[in-house]
């Protein structure tokens, strides 16, 4: 029985919600799709394909529609809104933003929207070398933010308080904030390091 890829990675994506990334297998999908348990993995070169297949499509979705900004539109704004595309998309997934680290994903699936990333910065001013490092930077940040937030939604565990460390209390009250007020403060800081380099040389 030959499986439609997007079937499967569709399906894959349905059981990492059920039982995270660390418990995902072959034979649960396989069980899922009600086929033998090689079957996910007939088209498939090796043991990473299936998961770049997974990262892929979570970053298709998050960069679905992505244009040019619009005329006299900032690339300040324009790159936080692909930041925030991703850091929306991928808590729709369980352990989502887990999947994409150290996958390798094709042009076939990022050419356009990656162009677009490197191009805006690019007609603002920005070398090829700096839109390259800062963009992916920023998405890196999404990236990590995104899962060290799910990984506090799953451990809800409270530290218990030292008087020796009165800093570190009032950090981590600090901290226990609205995660997306978090975010837009970790990204406007990021932004505005790239600033310096705009024009540089």
């Amino acid at each position: 029985m030959r499986l439609d890829r997007t079937v499967s990675v569709r399906t894959a994506l349905e059981q990492l919600n059920e039982v995270g990334l660390d418990d995902l297998t072959p034979r649960r999908i396989a069980a899922d799709l009600d086929v033998r348990a090689p079957a996910p993995h007939w088209h498939v070169k090796n043991e990473r394909e299936p998961l770049d297949d997974m990262a892929a499509t979570i970053f298709a979705d998050a960069l679905s529609g992505l244009e040019t900004p619009r005329r006299g539109g900032s690339w300040v704004e324009w790159t936080a809104g692909t930041a925030r595309g991703l850091s929306t998309t991928m808590p729709a997934y369980r352990d989502g933003a887990r999947v994409p680290s150290g996958t390798h994903l094709s042009n076939a699936v990022l050419g356009r929207p990656v162009e677009l990333a490197l191009r805006t910065p690019c007609d603002a001013g920005f070398t090829v070398r700096d839109a390259a490092r800062g963009i992916t930077s920023v998405h890196s940040c999404a990236q990590g933010f995104t899962v060290e937030v799910q990984a506090e939604q799953t451990d809800r565990s409270t530290p218990d308080a030292d008087d020796r460390f009165p800093l570190t209390a009032r950090a981590r009250a600090e901290l226990d904030t609205d995660p997306e007020e978090r975010f837009e403060h970790g990204l406007r800081l990021m932004l505005s390091g790239l600033r310096p380099s705009r024009f540089a040389g």
